[in-house]
């Protein structure tokens, strides 16, 4: 079951909206640093392309991903983890880039996070059509650190349910700049993104840009 929390999502920057204890929306948080960000991701993908993984099931996943940071989240037959390696080059994943950790500490300040300092960050890549399955972050030893959550191009709708797959969801439009921060009581939630709609953004045509800011421990 789904509930839509913001069914007329505006362009309302700066708004911090709660979906639920420890987790927070911050409406266009990240636009002031757009180029920049957007400039950053264009040399960590020329570094360490977008691909598709492979879950352990064997099935591929139909996002595109790469990593920046000390460790990069992979997935293949052996499993979900963290590796310091790309195992696509051999080579450690680029740095973290300074407008990427001033964005995420910022967000999690203003989530009411202190001090958060991400050492992983997932960047993935959307087209229309593609999805998110339920699931929780839990493949990070430190549980006490918020997720950060960036979206850049095409609206989405993220889902964000209970600590158990079968609960609820809250279905929340993202726009481009939009920020979600979730940690504490709401660390282990269930979420995910449902299937993009048709649209272009002016900057980043048919595809939607997500940068996920974890401490792996």
């Amino acid at each position: 079951m789904t509930l839509d929390l913001f069914p007329d999502h505006d362009d309302g920057a700066g708004r911090r909206e709660e979906l639920a204890p420890g987790a927070v929306v911050l409406r266009g948080l990240a636009l002031p640093q757009q180029a920049e960000i957007l400039a950053a991701v264009d040399d960590i993908t020329s570094r360490a392309p977008l691909r598709h993984l492979t879950t352990p099931g064997g099935f591929r996943m139909s996002v595109a991903m790469t990593n920046c940071g000390a460790r990069g989240w992979v997935s293949d037959r052996r499993g979900y983890r963290y590796d310091a390696l790309d195992p696509e080059s051999g080579r450690p994943w680029p740095p973290i880039p300074e407008v990427f950790l001033e964005l995420a500490a910022n967000a999690a300040s203003e989530a009411g996070f202190e001090g958060f300092a991400p050492d992983a960050c997932l960047i993935n890549h959307y087209e229309p059509g593609t999805r998110l399955s339920l699931h929780q972050d839990k493949d990070e030893r430190d549980y006490s650190q918020p997720i950060v959550s960036v979206s850049l191009g095409i609206p989405a709708v993220f889902l964000f349910g209970g600590l158990k797959r079968e609960d609820r969801c809250l279905r929340v439009p993202l726009g481009h700049g939009d920020v979600v921060v979730w940690g504490g009581p709401a660390r282990l939630r269930f979420h995910g993104v449902m299937p993009l709609k048709a649209a272009s953004h002016p900057g980043l045509g048919m595809r939607r840009v997500n940068l996920t800011f974890r401490k792996v421990g």
